[in-house]
């Protein structure tokens, strides 16, 4: 009985990696299809991962539910980012790298951003995921940031995310990363303002 249990077990791992692989290839392509067009038939997405249509839907049963992992997922991705940036750069440089992730994110995937809008606009869809992933990234940057004496004291996540609001005002067909690449400055030197400077080691 112990012996059969063993080789059950030893059994579904594979099964299980094979499942996840499976889902990440989904998302995978799911993400370049959706970036492309909103409409983009589930059934392409299913062929152009290689699954069959049973596998995709016990992953996905809907499309509002494989548009609302990509965004979670997309996010996420955004988010730690910022972790990645504070250990190897300096917490201001951090900060405006980061940025320029978030504008990248926002302008290459406006399909996406169309294929959301669709997933929630139903009343009994499902609703916007929040982007608290986004805050707390940009909390952790403005903390060290605020921390190294390289910004002024106070600004808090939400001020960051307003004050870059203008993003979403750009068109993403056009060439966007000049004006984007000039607010961003903007926002940084208005960070800057006030700031005490650069506390001495062991201060």
């Amino acid at each position: 009985m112990g012996e059969y249990s063993g080789a059950s077990r030893s059994a579904e791992t594979p099964q299980r990696a094979d499942a996840q692989r499976n889902r990440e290839r989904i998302l995978a392509v799911a993400v370049t299809e959706l970036t492309r067009s909103a409409d983009t038939p589930l059934s392409v997405i299913a062929k152009k991962a290689g699954v069959g249509q049973g596998t995709f839907y016990r992953n996905f049963p809907s499309r509002e539910a494989l548009v609302m992992e990509i965004y979670r997922h997309e996010m996420r991705q955004v988010a730690e980012s910022a972790d990645q940036l504070l250990c190897c750069r300096e917490p201001d440089r951090a900060l405006r790298e980061w940025m320029d992730r978030l504008a990248r994110f926002s302008m290459t995937k406006a399909g996406l951003a169309d294929a959301i809008r669709q997933a929630t606009s139903s009343p009994d869809g499902p609703a916007k995921p929040k982007p608290d992933t986004l805050l707390q990234a940009a909390d952790r940057l403005l903390r060290a940031c605020e921390e190294a004496g390289t910004i002024r004291p106070g600004v808090t996540s939400d001020d960051l995310l307003l004050a870059i609001g203008g993003l979403w005002q750009l068109d993403p067909a056009s060439g966007w990363q000049e004006r984007a690449a000039r607010l961003l400055d903007l926002v940084m030197d208005g960070l800057r303002v006030g700031a005490p400077g650069r506390k001495a080691p062991g201060a």
